[in-house]
C-alpha cells in the first residue's frame, strides 16, 4: 500500500464518529468512556474526529493550537481553502485531542461532491435528506483531512477508525482516493436492522431471506444503506459491538466480521464491599419519598417489603422489550403474571415497576405534583411538631424533682391542642378518592400511546389489591425534576432489579450499567450484552444476572420464563439480596474498558498488518521487541504492576484478559487470515483463595471456551445452533427456501453491485 516505509509500531490513530463532543445517543458513551484507555496507550498520538455542533462545543472542548508541524500545515491548508475547523482538548477524563469541522463551511460544495460520490462509488443521494447531506460533506472533509495530513507526515503509520455509517462515508473515498491510512470500521447497530425489527417482523428467523436492496429501497433508506455498506466492504477491518449484531451485519451488509469488539465502562472499585451497599440503601430512601408521595391516599403497603423493578431507554416499543415487560408483570393468555403469581403465594411483598422512556409530553399531571405537595407539607408539620414536642419533653424532665408532678409526660401534656388540630388538617389533605396515576405526565397523544394501552388492557390500575404496582414516567431522569428528583445513577442504585427483555438490542448499556452498580438485571439472549454474559458464565443466572431465551422458544414462553425469574426474586431474603447484589458487583471488572479495551488494540493491529504486511514479515523479531498489546496478552500470563490492561483481582481470569473474538490475532502470531470472526480463545477464569472475599461464599465459574465452539457456543448466538441437530426433513426444507430465494435473486439481477 506505501511506498515510504512508516513506523507500525508508533502509529497515529484518528478515531471518528458523528458524536465526538456531541451527546446524541449511546455511542457518545461508548467513545466518551473509552478515551482514557485510548490515551493512555496512544497518548498524544490519539486524535479524535467529529463535526462541529456551536451548541455543545463550547462546553465541551478547549481550543489551542497544535504543535505537530504536519497538523499545523494540514489545518493552514485547508482554512485557507475556507474550512472552518476548531482544534482543542476534550474536557472529559484523559483529555484527548478533538478535530471538529463545520460542515455549513463547505455546504457550497454538496452538489459537486454528490456528483463525485455517483461517479466513485454509484451511491445514489436524494436532495432533501439533510442527515445524508451532513454526512457527504463530513465524509468529504474527514477524507480530504487524512489525505493532506498523511502526505505531510510520512514517517508514522496513520489508523483511521470510523463509528457508524454517518461517520464511514469517508472509508470509501479514502480507498478510492489511495490515501496511505489503514481503515477500521465499526458497526453498532445496522440501519437495516432497525427498521425491520421496528416493522415488527420475525427478524432473526428471516434474516437470510431478506431482499436487503428491497427492503431498504421500502423504507427510503436505501442511500443511507449504500453507505453504511460501502464503508463495510471499503474498510481493512470490520467488527462490530457483539456476535449478534455480527450474525446481522454478516447478512444485512454481506461481509462477516473481523472481530467482535464489545462496549465497555470506567468501572469504579470500592474499597470496602459494603459502600456500595450503603449507595443503594441512601437512593433507595429517596425513591421511598417518591412512592409515599405517588400513592398518598393508597399508601397502604409496607416500604420495607417493597422492590423496585424498572425498564429504561429509548422509546422503542418493541424493539426494547418493554410490551414483554408488561405483558409478565399482569397476565398472559396462557398463564397469570407477576401481580397474579404474588397473590396466589399470598405473598407480602410489594413490586413497584418503573417504565423509565422519553415521550412527547404537555407536562407534569395535576395528582402527580399534588402528591409530592401534600407529602412534604405533611413531613414538615410533622418535623415542626416533633421539634415543640421536644422543648416540651425536655422542659419537663428538666424541672421534674422527687414527688413533684408525673415522671413521665402524657402525650396529652405534650401535644397541644394547636398541634392536634395541624396534624388533622394535613392527614385529611391526603384523602383521595381516585387510584393512584400510571403515568406521571399528561402525555401528548394519550389515546394511541403504545405502553399506555397496554396497561390499559392488562388492567395494571394500582389497585390497593394489586401487589404490582405501576409507574410509567416519560421523561430522562433528572436531580432537577420536581416529582422524581434523582439523577440516572442514583436511580438505578436505588432500586433491587431492572428489567430488558430487548427483542433487538446491538449491545444494551442498561442492563451493563446496572452490573457495575451491583444491581441484577433480567436481560435476553438477543442483547449483545445477554449473550456476551451467557458465552462468559457458566450460570449467569446465579451470579444476579438472568438471561430470557427469545432465540429458541415462543413468546409465550419467554413472558413465562421472565415472570419466573420476577417471582423467583421476590421470593429472595433481604440477606439474599444483598450477597447477591455483592455477586454481581464482582462481574464489574468484565465490563471495564481496561480489559475491553485490549480488542480495540487487537482490531487496530490487525489493520496495521493488513496495511503494512512488509513490517510484520517476522513475527518472532516483532515479539522481541516488544508485543504491540503492552499490558494485554503478556501481562495476563505474567503479570506485573502498572500494566494499562490488568487483569483484575475479582473474578480471576487465567490466560487470556479479554474476551474478544478476533481469531486473527490469537493463532500464535503466525500468518493472519480473517475468513470469519469465529476464531475464538481457550481461556479459563477461577477464583483464586488468596483472592476471594468474605462476602463470595461460590467461586465463579467461567465458561472454557476452544477455538472452534467461541461464538456458536450455546444459544446466545443467532444462528449458531452447536445444541440442536437437524434432521433430513430439516435440511431438505432450507434448501428448498435457499433455491425459492436464489431464483427470485437471479430473475431480479444483481442489485448489490453499487454498494460495494
Amino acid at each position: 500500500m506505501s511506498v515510504v516505509k512508516r513506523d507500525v509500531k508508533n502509529p497515529r490513530l484518528f478515531e471518528c464518529a458523528w458524536e465526538v463532543a456531541n451527546k446524541v445517543g449511546g455511542i457518545y458513551t461508548v467513545i466518551k468512556t473509552k478515551v482514557p484507555v485510548t490515551v493512555k496507550e496512544y497518548g498524544d498520538r490519539y486524535c479524535l474526529i467529529g463535526p462541529l455542533s456551536y451548541k455543545t462545543a463550547p462546553m465541551e472542548v478547549e481550543a489551542y493550537e497544535p504543535t505537530d508541524p504536519a497538523m499545523i500545515d494540514t489545518l493552514t491548508a485547508m482554512r485557507e481553502r475556507g474550512v472552518k475547523v476548531l482544534y482543542g482538548r476534550w474536557l472529559i477524563e484523559g483529555s484527548p485531542t478533538v478535530l471538529l469541522f463545520d460542515t455549513s463551511s463547505q455546504y457550497h460544495k454538496l452538489d459537486e461532491w454528490k456528483g463525485d460520490l455517483w461517479n466513485l462509488a454509484g451511491i445514489p443521494t436524494p436532495p432533501n435528506d439533510h442527515e445524508t447531506n451532513e454526512t457527504i460533506v463530513f465524509g468529504y472533509l474527514v477524507a480530504w483531512f487524512l489525505g493532506e495530513y498523511t502526505a505531510r507526515n510520512v514517517e508514522q503509520a496513520h489508523i483511521a477508525h470510523f463509528h457508524e455509517w454517518q461517520a464511514g462515508l469517508a472509508i470509501p473515498l479514502c480507498r478510492k482516493r489511495h490515501i496511505d491510512v489503514t481503515t477500521i470500521f465499526t458497526t453498532h447497530a445496522t440501519l437495516l436492522g432497525r427498521y425491520l425489527c421496528a416493522g415488527s417482523v420475525d427478524f432473526y428467523n428471516n434474516l437470510q431471506y431478506f431482499d436487503v436492496d428491497h427492503e431498504a429501497g421500502k423504507r427510503g433508506i436505501y442511500h443511507r444503506y449504500c453507505i453504511e455498506r460501502s464503508a463495510t466492504h471499503c474498510a481493512d477491518v470490520f467488527t462490530t459491538v457483539s456476535h449478534i449484531t455480527a450474525y446481522e451485519a454478516e447478512h444485512l451488509l454481506k461481509r462477516t466480521p473481523d472481530g467482535v469488539v464489545p462496549n465497555g465502562l470506567n468501572v469504579v472499585k470500592f474499597q470496602a464491599m459494603h459502600e456500595f451497599q450503603n449507595l443503594h440503601a441512601q437512593s433507595k430512601a429517596k425513591i421511598d419519598d417518591f412512592i409515599r408521595g405517588h400513592f398518598y391516599g393508597h399508601y397502604d403497603f409496607d416500604l420495607s417489603n417493597t422492590l423496585y423493578m424498572f425498564t429504561a431507554g429509548r422509546y422503542e416499543y418493541r424493539n426494547k422489550g418493554v410490551d414483554m415487560f408488561i405483558e409478565s408483570l399482569a397476565r398472559t393468555r396462557m398463564s397469570i403474571g407477576l401481580n397474579g403469581r404474588l397473590k396466589e403465594m399470598g405473598s407480602t411483598v410489594t413490586v413497584v415497576a418503573f417504565i423509565i422512556m422519553p415521550a412527547a409530553t404537555h407536562s407534569y399531571t395535576i395528582e402527580a405534583l399534588k402528591g409530592q405537595a401534600v407529602t412534604k407539607q405533611l413531613r414538615d408539620t410533622v418535623t415542626e411538631i416533633q421539634h415543640r414536642l421536644g422543648s416540651r419533653l425536655f422542659e419537663h424532665a428538666a424541672r421534674y424533682s422527687d414527688g413533684a408532678g408525673n415522671l413521665v409526660p402524657s402525650i396529652s401534656e405534650l401535644l397541644s391542642e394547636e398541634d392536634r388540630v395541624l396534624l388533622k388538617r394535613r392527614i385529611f389533605a391526603l384523602k383521595r378518592h381516585s387510584l393512584p396515576p400510571v403515568t406521571t405526565h399528561n402525555m401528548a397523544d394519550d389515546a394511541s400511546d403504545p405502553i399506555l394501552n397496554q396497561i390499559r388492557r392488562v388492567e395494571l390500575f394500582n389497585r390497593p389489591t394489586d401487589r404490582v404496582k405501576i409507574i410509567f414516567h416519560p421523561e430522562f431522569l433528572s436531580a432537577n425534576n420536581p416529582i422524581l428528583g434523582l439523577d440516572y445513577e442514583e436511580f438505578v442504585r436505588g432500586c433491587h432489579l431492572g428489567v430488558f427483555p430487548s427483542y433487538y438490542e446491538p449491545w444494551g448499556y442498561t442492563p451493563a450499567e446496572c452490573t457495575v452498580m451491583g444491581i441484577p438485571s433480567i436481560t435476553t439472549n438477543l442483547s449483545g450484552f445477554g449473550s456476551f454474559m451467557q458465552d462468559l458464565i457458566e450460570k449467569p443466572e446465579e451470579e444476579g444476572c438472568y438471561i430470557v431465551d427469545r432465540r429458541m422458544q415462543s413468546l409465550e414462553d419467554s413472558v413465562r420464563q421472565l415472570t419466573d425469574y420476577m417471582v423467583n426474586f421476590t421470593s429472595k431474603t433481604r440477606r439474599q439480596r444483598i450477597n447477591q447484589r455483592n455477586r454481581v458487583e464482582r462481574l464489574s471488572p468484565l465490563l471495564d474498558w481496561k480489559n475491553l479495551g485490549i480488542e480495540y488494540s487487537k482490531a487496530r493491529q490487525l489493520a496495521l498488518r493488513r496495511a503494512y504486511p512488509e513490517s510484520f514479515a517476522y513475527d518472532d523479531e516483532w515479539d522481541e521487541e516488544g508485543d504491540y498489546f503492552s499490558g494485554g496478552f503478556a501481562t495476563s500470563r505474567g503479570g506485573g504492576a502498572g500494566n494499562s490492561f490488568s487483569v483484575p483481582g475479582t473474578p480471576t481470569l487465567r490466560g487470556v484478559a479479554t474476551p474478544g473474538d478476533i481469531g486473527t490475532l490469537t493463532e500464535e502470531m503466525q500468518g493472519l487470515t480473517t475468513s470469519d470472526y469465529r476464531g475464538g480463545q481457550i481461556w479459563h477464569g477461577v477464583m483464586k483463595p488468596e483472592d476471594e472475599e468474605d462476602g463470595y461464599p461460590f467461586p465463579l465459574v467461567m465458561k472454557v471456551r476452544s477455538r472452534g465452539g467461541s461464538v456458536k457456543s450455546g444459544n446466545s448466538t443467532p444462528g449458531g445452533g452447536m445444541t440442536q441437530s437437524l434432521s433430513e426433513k430439516d435440511l431438505e426444507k432450507a434448501d428448498a427456501a435457499l433455491s425459492h430465494h436464489n431464483s427470485n435473486g437471479n430473475s431480479n439481477g444483481n442489485s448489490n453491485g453499487n454498494a460495494k
